[in-house]
């Protein structure tokens, strides 16, 4: 039996109107044109034993159906409730009651967050330390094994292959966290791929549906940036070692500059997912960090974090971690730029 609603070639099976490679619904009946595979995607995830596994399959789904639909929104409402268990646990809120489910909200709210920061900074220093299968996970990838030797080859006619080695595998760290975040939402991306000389990017798959996933998985690579950076700090202060005091400082600046809110960078994805009040919390933090550090980079950062504050497309939702991730990175790094360059 042929399902009335599967496409036949590039013909409707439902009216025979044809269908343009790339349509996602028929431009005659309105027909879904992947109503089979969507059948079979809501199964899985219905079924499915875990939140992961579950966005993995709503997201594939919201791939098939055309934007600006029932079906689309509600689909997306789906991968909005999961994605929310995912970050931070399981949260019973209906729809009609999610605009006034209470939030912890101005000083309380960073506070909370900055403290869920730490403990997610513990853990990961847990994870780099005892995960040592998820870093080597880029590895087995030819494109980012080759480009990343590239790149050590380049970083090393300029500052010796010791410098070179520890640049590079700082910036894979970096790239890694983004990855570890991608996966833990369950949204497909490449390995790492390294440019010489302009660090190193992760090319996405799947679209990330909302700020606050685009916040979430933009600041996961200063965060692990910065772990990076401190190991290095560390192991300077153990072993009285420049070349890791050095490789502390230029990895927390890296971290750093990532943070300016401008272009692709992640600090333009974290900000992104914050209210107006909560930009000017943040550029306020930049500006008390310059006061301490005297970190020359953060003035730019200032500038550029004061121009999106006065945007006139801002969220509305507030998202109390992001901005407390984004406080943390910046108070943290720029204390790691300053101790690691007196070492």
């Amino acid at each position: 039996m042929v399902d009335p609603l599967a496409p036949t070639a590039n013909r409707c099976g439902g009216c025979a109107s044809e269908v343009a490679t790339g349509l996602l619904a028929c431009p005659g009946c309105g027909a879904l044109v992947h109503a089979v595979e969507l059948k079979s995607l809501a199964a899985e995830a219905s079924s499915a034993a875990t939140p992961l596994d579950a966005l993995t399959r709503w997201r594939r789904a919201l791939e098939l159906l055309p934007a600006n639909t029932r079906q689309h929104a509600a689909v997306r409402e789906r991968i909005e409730a999961l994605t929310r268990e995912v970050d931070q646990g399981p949260v019973e809120v209906k729809p009609s009651e999610r605009s006034t489910a209470p939030r912890k909200k101005g000083l309380a709210g960073v506070l909370v967050a900055i403290g869920a920061v730490l403990l997610k900074f513990k853990s990961l220093l847990i994870l780099l330390l005892t995960k040592g299968k998820l870093l080597l996970l880029g590895l087995t990838k030819g494109s980012t094994f080759i480009s990343m030797f590239a790149a050590f080859g380049v970083y090393w006619t300029m500052f010796g292959w010791k410098f070179a080695a520890g640049l590079v595998l700082s910036i894979y760290v970096h790239e890694m966290g983004h990855v570890w975040m991608l996966r833990k939402f369950g949204i497909q991306a490449s390995a790492p791929m390294f440019i010489p000389g302009l660090g190193a990017v992760v090319r996405l798959k799947q679209q990330l549906p909302t700020a606050p996933e685009d916040a979430r998985v933009g600041l996961a690579g200063p965060v692990w940036g910065f772990a990076a950076a401190l190991v290095c700090w560390l192991f300077s202060i153990g072993f009285h070692s420049p070349l890791f005091a050095a490789l502390a400082h230029v990895g927390a600046w890296i971290n750093l500059f990532n943070l300016t809110p401008v272009w692709q960078l992640d600090g333009s994805r974290a900000f992104r997912s914050l209210t107006r009040v909560h930009r000017w919390i943040a550029v306020a933090g930049v500006a008390a960090s310059f006061a301490f550090s005297r970190e020359p980079w953060l003035l730019l950062i200032l500038a550029v974090g004061a121009f999106r504050a006065f945007e006139k497309d801002v969220t509305e939702e507030p998202d109390t971690q992001a901005l407390g991730e984004y406080l943390f990175l910046i108070v943290a790094l720029s204390a790691l730029t300053m101790v690691s360059a007196n070492v």
